[in-house]
């Protein structure tokens, strides 16, 4: 069995973003993410805006820095690198592939002068790095593009270009945001499949970040994070036919806490509380019943059982007023008399 390339243990990352006027305001994005990821695993993170997903892909990437927590890529504990050694990591173990084009690719190079730039830059040149240039571009079916500029290029053939750059260091972990988003259904498809292939041809671990929902069809598991913290996993799963179905399971964090869909939680009025029970195949949790009510507005029944008491206290008469109306009920007697 592989064994991991990334373990993440509640894993934190804040940012801390200036207001107008000098004050600040901290971001949470992780809140304490739990991840493994196998040598040579391929798998997709998926999630709403402001998850947390590409703050995750950042940190892997050595472009930020742990606040607190754990992040070990290839027993490096990044959160404790020193400057230079983190360089030395992005440079010689990451490769990236972002959404943008322009990100990606200089305009005004070729597609192989793009790829001859990282190998310059690492101390490769000559026909050394025309030669690896060409190679690469091989790898990615597009040596015959190798003098095409940007505007020259389809988006998918952009694409290809910048999966070459990134393979230019051999690196052990690609890390690709939205690598498909801007491009359409078919061309998505052959991007897929090339990095599926270089997954299993060069052993390559892969976390491809998107918004598509039918990525479990192209990698090997799907993360789902949910508030800065891991909720789902998609796996296939196979069937005794031989075919295979992908399967969605919550997760449980390193303190055994589960996180359900808002979308359950809404369906069934669960507030802030459930109760748990335990049956024949598994544990059950339900929305609490009779004394068990949640109020209104989600408060549990210790809270709701206070705000009755004081509701009732309220209508009901203190000691002290009663002990007012008897005074004054006695005085009224006597000066009658």
């Amino acid at each position: 069995m592989a064994e991991p390339l990334i373990i993440c243990e509640n894993l934190v990352k804040i940012y801390r973003l200036n207001q107008e006027g000098g004050a600040s305001v901290e971001v949470q994005a992780l809140q304490g993410l739990d991840l493994i990821v196998n040598a040579g695993e391929m798998i997709g993170v998926v999630g709403a805006s402001g998850s947390g997903k590409s703050t995750l892909l950042n940190v892997l990437g050595g472009l930020d820095r742990p606040t607190g927590g754990r992040a070990v890529v290839g027993k490096q504990d990044l959160g404790r690198l020193s400057p230079r050694a983190l360089d030395d990591y992005r440079r010689q173990q990451v490769g990236f592939i972002w959404q943008q084009g322009a990100r990606n690719l200089i305009p005004y190079l070729t597609a192989v002068e793009n790829i001859e730039l990282p190998l310059t830059l690492s101390g490769i040149v000559g026909s050394m790095s025309r030669g690896r240039a060409l190679e690469l571009l091989k790898l990615v079916n597009l040596q015959e593009r190798a003098g095409h500029r940007l505007e020259e290029l389809s988006g998918g053939e952009q694409q290809r270009v910048a999966i070459a750059i990134a393979l230019a260091n051999n690196p052990s972990l690609l890390l690709a945001d939205e690598p498909t988003g801007e491009l359409d259904t078919s061309t998505a498809q052959t991007i897929y499949d090339l990095l599926r292939n270089l997954n299993k041809d060069l052993g390559l671990t892969m976390v491809i970040v998107s918004h598509d929902p039918g990525i479990a069809r192209h990698v090997d598991r799907v993360v789902a994070v949910r508030d800065g913290k891991l909720a789902s996993e998609t796996v296939r799963v196979q069937k005794s036919d031989g075919g295979e179905h992908h399967v969605e399971l919550a997760v449980l964090d390193a303190a055994g806490r589960l996180q359900i869909p808002r979308e359950y939680l809404e369906e069934f009025e669960i507030k802030r509380r459930v109760l748990i029970e335990t049956t024949a195949d598994g544990i059950l949790i339900r929305k609490p019943e009779g004394n068990h009510h949640q109020g209104e507005h989600g408060a549990s029944s210790s809270e709701q059982v206070e705000a009755d008491a004081k509701r009732e206290a309220l209508q009901a008469p203190s000691s002290w007023s009663r002990m007012w109306q008897s005074v004054k009920s006695r005085f009224i007697r006597g000066v009658k008399k």
